[in-house]
C-alpha cells in the first residue's frame, strides 16, 4: 500500500517526527510512505487545513497513494476537509483503539489526527501505537468479526446511496475550483516528483498534468 502523509501549516514542524514514526510502523507491514509536506512551518509553499481535502482527493483518485495520513491542531478540520470530497472516507483517530476500529469497521482511505490537542508528554509513543494498530491487519475485517458482512454492506450503502450522490465527482469538483488557487496548492517540487512517478493514468491525473504543465 502507498501511504501519503500531509501536514498543514500550524503543525508542520512536527512533520519529520510524524513521518519517521509512520514510516517505521508502515514498513513493518510492507507499505511505502511518501511525504507530501508541509515540512516546516517556514516552508514557502503553504498548505492550510482547509486545503488538505483537495490534496488528499487528488492523490487518492489518481492512485498516487492508496491511503492518506493527515491531521491538524485538533484533527477535526482536516477530517472535515477530506470528507468534503467524493471517494474520500476520512476518520478521526486519536488512540490505538480508534485506529484499529476505523480500519476494521469503517475501512476508509484516510485518517486525521490531532497534532496539537492531546499532544503532550509521550505523544510520540501514542503515535507509534496508533500507526501500529492502523496497519495491524487488512482493512474491513469487521468488529466483532461476526458483523463483518453487515458492516461491508453498510459501507457500500453509505457511499452509493448517501455520500456519492451528495457530492460532485472529483474531476468536476476540480474544474469548479479556482484554477489559479488549485495550481498554487499543487505546484511544488515534492508533490510533482512523487505524484508523476506514482499516479496512474486517470482523468484526474491528466487534468493535473495539464494544470501544472499546460
Amino acid at each position: 500500500m502507498k501511504i501519503g502523509l500531509i501536514n498543514e501549516d500550524s503543525q508542520a514542524d512536527k512533520n519529520a517526527m510524524i513521518f519517521d514514526i509512520l514510516k517505521q510502523e508502515a514498513e513493518k507491514k510492507g507499505h511505502t510512505v511518501f511525504n507530501y509536506g508541509m515540512y516546516t512551518e517556514q516552508d514557502s509553499h503553504q498548505i492550510n487545513f482547509t486545503q488538505i481535502g483537495i490534496l488528499a482527493a487528488v492523490l487518492l483518485h489518481s492512485h498516487a497513494v492508496d491511503f492518506v495520513v493527515t491531521g491538524c491542531g485538533t484533527g477535526q478540520g482536516a477530517m472535515i476537509s477530506c470528507n468534503a470530497f467524493a471517494d474520500v472516507v476520512c476518520g478521526y483517530v486519536n488512540t490505538p483503539l480508534d485506529a484499529y476500529l476505523f480500519t476494521q469497521v469503517n475501512a476508509g482511505n484516510a485518517v486525521s489526527l490531532p497534532f496539537s490537542q492531546y499532544f503532550g508528554w509521550g505523544a510520540e509513543i501514542n503515535l507509534k501505537y496508533v500507526f501500529e494498530k492502523l496497519f495491524a491487519q487488512e482493512f474491513g475485517g469487521g468488529y466483532p468479526q461476526c458483523y463483518a458482512e453487515g458492516e461491508k454492506r453498510s459501507r457500500a450503502r453509505m457511499m452509493n446511496e448517501t455520500k456519492l450522490p451528495a457530492q460532485y465527482a472529483l474531476l468536476e469538483a476540480l474544474q469548479r475550483t479556482d484554477q489559479e488557487l488549485l495550481k498554487q496548492l499543487l505546484d511544488y517540487p515534492q508533490f510533482q516528483e512523487q505524484f508523476f512517478r506514482n499516479a496512474e493514468d486517470t482523468p484526474v491525473t491528466r487534468f493535473i498534468k495539464n494544470l501544472l504543465h499546460p
